[in-house]
């Protein structure tokens, strides 16, 4: 059933708001600075490793505690905003955020930092679906497809420059600048929430422990093997086969369990929306083949093609013009054309930007780069604005928060399992390509070069070798690049039939509540 003053009055917001323009600012500045540590601190990790005493094997559990904390704690979303009120959440998650980050700048050593990353990883996982329900409650229906397409245009271009200011602050500065300038931007947005933030009606309900612990064993256990698989040789560790074993088990579990408990964690009748479960099984794809290349992208500029961090980031800005530009494309086409066209064009353009990519070459300048980016920016505003508004668009507003847990849970699935996936495939080509090129450096296949004869020359022999295996290297990188993007193009165009299992409600799309 649906609210008779909200379903009738398409000028009327859940929860109306003075000065909602402000206090979008500040919904989008929380979410922003979230998004932004995800990716932001990779490029500082040689620096941190050199401060906090860590290995190379250890430094990883910077970013590895993060990641982890912030996946098991996503599912708890919508209980503690039922149970706390979505306000008092939200502050506690700016302001628990703001406070992890000032204590990860004074980290003096690895286990303080992993600490601290916990607890910035679980303040970090509140943000994102709470942002995404405040959006949707501050703006009316006719308003919501607008306010999805600003959420998103944030979501898809934070990944894009977190790696950018990341570098830009630590060449500037140093590490801890990475997590200090969250204080400046937090401080001003916790300000504006506490302000200007509404709250949504509280739901008391006994918090389902078990459902939780199951979900949150699987994810830690699924996140942890996609982290450590390659650093661990995958299958051939005894640690990564048990912790596949366990995330399965547990996964198994929670299924059962939410089939079956009389309370479970998430109401099952999220499940039974169709366009919700789809918009989950697309969150992961989009995970998969969307931030993969924004993984790929900024070591590959910088190591094959020398690129300074500072250029690189201008190369990849385009890419967040393209999404800044289809997104407000597809907010205006909502309603006019069926959404699911949009989707599915967006799919197709992003599969033609990958397919650009992957014909890319060691010789070619700046430019091929800018084009495909825009391209791809293009495809991907197609795809997750109108996404995220079909997803709510059957669902009622009681089921909102929950629902955007889940969304964002898969989505950090997805991408956490695309970067798993693609820096594999990344590294498994690159030692095939280097077999494959070094086996033909022979004498007859270059015929001026007599191999036997080398030995003589001595240390000039050995310096010719090495840049030799140096230009190999190179050449072999390349081709595993371009090899994941053509992979990561077939999946995209893989799903396009999928989008079809949409249903795309008649008219605007304007998203209903429940009483």
């Amino acid at each position: 059933m649906t609210d008779t003053a909200t379903s009738g009055a398409p000028d009327k917001a859940f929860l109306p708001v003075r000065q909602k323009g402000l206090l979008t600012i500040g919904i989008m500045g929380a979410m922003i600075m979230q998004i932004l540590d995800t990716t932001i601190a990779n490029v500082a990790l040689p620096h941190m490793q050199t401060s906090l005493g860590a290995t190379v094997d250890t430094v990883t559990w910077v970013l590895t505690s993060y990641i982890v904390a912030a996946a098991i704690a996503i599912p708890a979303t919508g209980w503690l905003s039922g149970r706390f009120g979505s306000r008092n959440l939200f502050l506690f998650a700016v302001g628990g955020f703001i406070v992890a980050s000032m204590l990860c700048g004074t980290a003096v050593n690895l286990e303080e930092m992993v600490v601290f990353r916990i607890f910035q990883g679980m303040s970090a996982a509140f943000i994102g679906p709470l942002s995404q329900t405040a959006m949707l409650d501050i703006n009316a229906p006719k308003d919501q497809a607008k306010a999805m397409s600003v959420w998103g245009m944030g979501m898809m271009v934070g990944p894009i420059m977190g790696p950018v200011i990341g570098g830009a602050l630590t060449e500037s500065y140093n590490w801890r600048w990475v997590f200090y300038v969250n204080l400046p931007v937090g401080i001003a947005t916790f300000a504006i929430l506490w302000l200007l933030l509404p709250t949504r009606p509280r739901e008391q309900r006994s918090f389902d422990v078990t459902g939780f612990a199951l979900i949150g064993i699987a994810v830690a256990s699924f996140q942890l093997m996609l982290d450590r698989g390659q650093q661990e040789d995958w299958f051939s560790s005894w640690e990564i086969i048990l912790e596949g074993c366990v995330a399965a088990a547990a996964l198994w579990m929670a299924v059962v369990h939410l089939i079956t408990a009389k309370k479970p964690l998430f109401d099952r009748e999220l499940f039974l929306n169709r366009n919700l479960a789809v918009g989950m099984l697309f969150m992961v794809v989009i995970g998969i083949s969307t931030m993969a290349p924004m993984a790929l992208l900024p070591p590959m500029l910088q190591q094959l093609f020398g690129y300074p961090v500072v250029d690189t980031g201008i190369m990849l800005a385009p890419r967040g013009v393209g999404v800044l530009i289809s997104m407000a494309i597809a907010a205006r086409l909502m309603g006019k054309i069926d959404t699911r066209i949009s989707i599915a064009v967006g799919l197709l353009i992003f599969a033609f930007s990958l397919r650009q990519m992957a014909n890319w070459s060691l010789q070619m300048d700046f430019w091929p780069v800018i084009i495909s980016g825009f391209v791809q920016g293009i495809g991907m505003g197609l795809v997750f604005m109108p996404l995220n508004a079909l997803a709510f668009a059957t669902l009622p507003g009681i089921y909102r928060t929950e629902g955007a847990s889940l969304l964002n849970l898969t989505r950090s699935i997805g991408q956490s399992a695309g970067i798993s996936i693609v820096t594999t495939l990344l590294a498994r080509n690159l030692q095939q390509s280097h077999s494959d090129l070094a086996s033909h450096i022979t004498s007859t296949t270059i015929p001026t070069l007599n191999l036997s004869a080398l030995d003589q020359f001595g240390s000039v022999s050995d310096a010719g070798f090495l840049a030799a295996d140096g230009i190999i290297n190179q050449q072999a990188a390349m081709i595993a690049y371009l090899d994941d993007y053509y992979f990561m193009a077939w999946i995209a165009i893989s799903v396009v039939p999928l989008v079809f299992l949409l249903s795309s409600p008649k008219g605007k799309i304007e998203i209903v509540h429940a009483e």
